[in-house]
């Protein structure tokens, strides 16, 4: 997965809105001393519970009309579940007590819903201000909502690979067609990287894995006095989701998995990464034929060839003068590729984009403004994501492996492959020790019928990773937005689907069969909304 992006949609409105034995798996990570070690942590936790109080607004943002009641505060688990008696970690949690009113009508309340939006390397601390949306206000009488930040996510034991100073200066280049100079130092880069990340974090590196967060998830569960859990994870977070259900069947109530990834192992993460970016292709290709069509409106070219030379256009004349001094090629794809995951956001890149060439660079300067804060939670971010992806599974570590694949992948899906193999090349020379990823499987009638949301075109999650999802987890039901491609669908603008999902949390009903909606209306053209911080 990228980390570009780590909201889901429901992430994305949000932040807008603010302005029982494992199955299979990992020889010595995935066995018995760990389970042992997760059933005394719970045990701990259930006794002990959250002793909550204010909210940190560097841990949820403060908003006019914050719901009634919400609360946060820490639950503490094992870094290494093997020794339950050792080292153990914070982790940040908040919680919004659901309101137990539909209109006017009153609500029983249904337990917990814990959400996790992805990343690996977001946070889901927002998540308990979501009631404030109105898509969200039926689950929010029925259910507290919680969120968390993972381990080494914000002030989760938090982790770090290079001084936050250092970490996103402007501007950057992004050849699609790298040299060989240029490849030479992105993997010297690389191998610093890697070093940085075992030199800030010591020992514990290998600790920052999906098996770790999976068992973190039923501490968290225990902690908040839950039997059985009732979970909602996007993106990334539908992994470690699946990973909780083929480890701890017996304590799924019900789960929704938005944007699934595919669990696989042998996409376990290089593959995936390959998959991802010949996906991103077909989705640069669907929003530059959206420009096209509004050629009226944008002047950038009325076919997708001629909206992809007025890119190259820009992109180049940024090589040579950055806009405003820190916004170069690597901002401007940094900038599309956030709107190859949310189509809320053509409008404003069109919008930049057109200005830039016509004379004014002001709005495509102010997408992405630097800023310390960001690049601190940038960095750890990063950190985070690098970590989890390195540890959980082999990856290659011959780069003429990676510098093969991604040449030939880059001929045919130029726009995100070679950024997408800088960022994961640090894996390539990681320090602390692999896991082999488990094979998520599910017999029948082990786990309660899971729901999965996904859409189509989604390039972040590709759709073949749904129907894996679909066909290893027995019993679950898949609902598909149809020609649809924003990455993470539920609480989002499509009422289909929302239906879907509030009769799955509210009443435990999913479809009979998998299902299908149609897409959300397209954007409409116009200088679009400036998209939200996270």
């Amino acid at each position: 997965m990228k980390a570009v992006a780590l909201c889901s949609a429901a992430g994305s409105l949000l932040l807008a809105a603010l302005a029982a034995a494992p199955a299979g798996g990992a020889p010595g990570r995935s066995g018995a001393a760990e389970l042992r070690g997760t059933f005394v942590a719970a045990l701990r936790a259930r006794a002990a519970g959250i002793h909550y109080g204010a909210c940190d607004p560097a841990d949820v943002p403060a908003i006019p009309h914050s719901p009634a009641g919400l609360r946060c505060g820490t639950v503490s688990v094992p870094l290494d579940y093997a020794r339950p008696d050792g080292r153990r970690i914070r982790l940040t949690v908040s919680r919004t007590p659901a309101t137990g009113k539909d209109g006017e009508r009153a609500v029983p309340r249904q337990g917990a819903l814990v959400y996790d939006p992805g990343g690996p390397g977001a946070s889901g601390m927002y998540f308990a201000l979501a009631g404030t949306l109105p898509a969200w206000k039926r689950i929010a009488a029925a259910y507290d909502l919680v969120g968390y930040a993972p381990r080494g996510v914000g002030r989760s034991a938090p982790l770090s690979c290079e001084d936050p100073e250092r970490f996103g200066r402007t501007p950057t280049q992004a050849p699609s067609h790298p040299s060989e100079s240029y490849k030479r130092r992105r993997v010297a880069e690389a191998k610093a990287y890697a070093r940085g990340c075992a030199r800030r974090s010591g020992g514990g590196l290998r600790f920052y894995n999906s098996l770790d967060n999976a068992r973190d998830l039923d501490v968290l569960r225990a902690a908040l006095g839950e039997d059985r859990l009732t979970f909602m994870g996007a993106s990334y977070g539908t992994y470690y989701g699946s990973l909780y259900a083929a480890m701890f069947p017996s304590h799924v109530r019900r789960m929704v998995l938005d944007a699934p990834v595919d669990p696989d192992p042998r996409a376990i993460w290089y593959r995936s990464n390959l998959v991802q970016s010949a996906a991103f292709e077909r989705r640069w290709a669907d929003l530059r034929d959206w420009i096209a069509r509004h050629d009226d409106v944008y002047r950038l070219g009325d076919t997708r060839q001629k909206v992809q030379a007025s890119y190259d256009r820009a992109e180049a004349r940024l090589a040579r003068e950055p806009a405003g001094g820190q916004t170069g090629p690597g901002e401007l794809r940094h900038a599309f590729l956030s709107a190859a995951y949310y189509d809320d956001y053509w409008p404003s890149r069109a919008a930049a984009l057109s200005a830039y060439l016509h004379g004014d660079p002001r709005p495509l300067t102010e997408l992405d403004p630097p800023g310390r804060t960001s690049a601190a939670a940038a960095e750890n971010s990063r950190a985070v994501y690098t970590a989890v992806e390195c540890n959980d599974a082999p990856w290659p570590a011959n780069w003429a492996v990676w510098d093969r694949d991604n040449t030939r992948l880059a001929r045919v899906a130029p726009f995100e492959t070679w950024d997408n193999a800088w960022l994961n090349l640090p894996c390539a020379y990681w320090p602390a020790p692999r896991q082999r990823p488990l094979d998520v499987r599910t017999a029948p009638g082990a786990l309660p019928p899971v729901l999965i949301l996904a859409a189509e075109r989604d390039a972040a999650a590709p759709y073949q990773g749904a129907l894996e999802m679909n066909r290893r987890l027995a019993g679950s039901l898949l609902v598909t937005e149809r020609g649809a491609g924003t990455h993470g669908i539920g609480g989002g603008p499509n009422g289909c689907v929302n239906g879907y999902l509030e009769r799955y949390l509210l009443q435990g009903r999913g479809p009979a069969r998998n299902a299908s909606c149609a897409p959300r209306a397209e954007p409409e053209p116009g200088p679009g909304r400036k998209p939200a911080a996270g």
